[in-house]
């Protein structure tokens, strides 16, 4: 079973390590002690906490409409690309870039701009996953 430190499971949720540790205080998540004495997390635990903690908001993106689509990334534009056909927009959300390419009447249609809230809504027939190895 994995256990992260107080700053790696910060790093994992994008937020400070006081909040990791508010939420250990809150009971929003539980900590145990490793050999050296650190406050670790259970890998099971946080993994639960990460989902609540970025259930996407009310208020950004719900729609009368249902999607397929279950990634969706709410961020700021902080970038674009155009010419007279087609663009390029940057979206910034939390710690993830995020690309999308995309015709330039649909970037004037969106109203996007640097500064805008927008959400890249992501469905994808492939998605390779990578993970550390562990030690032999």
């Amino acid at each position: 079973m994995p256990y992260f430190r107080i700053s790696e499971a910060a790093v994992l949720l994008g937020v400070s390590d006081d909040t990791v540790r508010r939420w250990v205080e809150e009971g929003l998540l539980s900590a145990s002690q490793d050999r050296a004495g650190r406050k670790v997390i259970d890998g099971a635990e946080l993994a639960r906490r990460a989902e609540e903690h970025a259930a996407r908001p009310a208020s950004l993106g719900d729609s009368a409409i249902g999607s397929s689509a279950r990634n969706r990334f709410t961020g700021l534009v902080t970038r674009v690309l155009r010419d007279q056909v087609m663009a390029q927009v940057d979206l910034q959300c939390g710690p993830f870039r995020m690309v999308s390419l995309m015709s330039a009447e649909a970037v004037d249609d969106l109203g996007l701009e640097p500064g805008s809230l927008a959400t890249a809504v992501v469905k994808a027939t492939t998605v390779i996953i990578e993970a550390p190895k562990e030690p032999a």
